[in-house]
């Protein structure tokens, strides 16, 4: 846990956080222009990040929000990759999205801090994600950072009906 300077708290999700970080999930579809896209569930965010056997992983930032209460104002959703070149895992980040009311406070950065720290201290070779190739605020915010676009390869995705068609015998 870590206590920023405006007094946010930037700490690992609890399960208590799940209606919190499902509205920021929404958020992001709304922001990238796919808000019918959410099929998720908050019963499924909350098996994913603390089920049994978890493989999704989440930091969250929580300040105050308009009515004076506690609220997830950021997320960093993320999960864990394996490069067979270094032979060891990497992170991937899933999702990162601040709340608009709460943007310009730093919180993205702190949390792109948090997942680096979590990188170095436990030996992860690599931090990865992508962005929508029109969101140039957040391409300068990662640029900022030193990351490097890997313009070179392209993201490939079988899902839906093809999903199905390839699975099939």
């Amino acid at each position: 846990m870590q206590t920023l300077a405006d007094g946010a708290i930037l700490r690992r999700a609890t399960p208590a956080d799940v209606p919190g970080i499902f509205e920021r999930i929404v958020d992001l579809a709304i922001y990238e222009r796919e808000p019918d896209a959410v099929t998720s569930t908050p019963d499924l965010l909350h098996e994913s990040l603390f089920g049994e056997n978890p493989n999704v992983f989440a930091h969250v930032i929580e300040d105050t929000g308009e009515d004076g209460a506690p609220e997830i104002a950021g997320i960093a959703i993320w999960f864990l990759n394996y490069s067979t070149w270094t032979g060891r895992n990497g992170l991937y980040l899933e999702d990162l999205i601040v709340k608009e009311s709460h943007r310009g406070r730093g919180y993205g950065l702190a949390l792109m801090k948090a997942l680096a720290r979590e990188c170095v201290d436990n030996g992860y070779t690599r931090f990865e994600w992508t962005v929508l190739d029109w969101n140039e605020p957040s391409i300068r915010f990662y640029r900022q950072l030193g990351a490097k676009g890997q313009d070179e390869w392209t993201v490939q995705r079988v899902d839906g009906e093809a999903l199905t068609a390839l699975a099939a015998d």
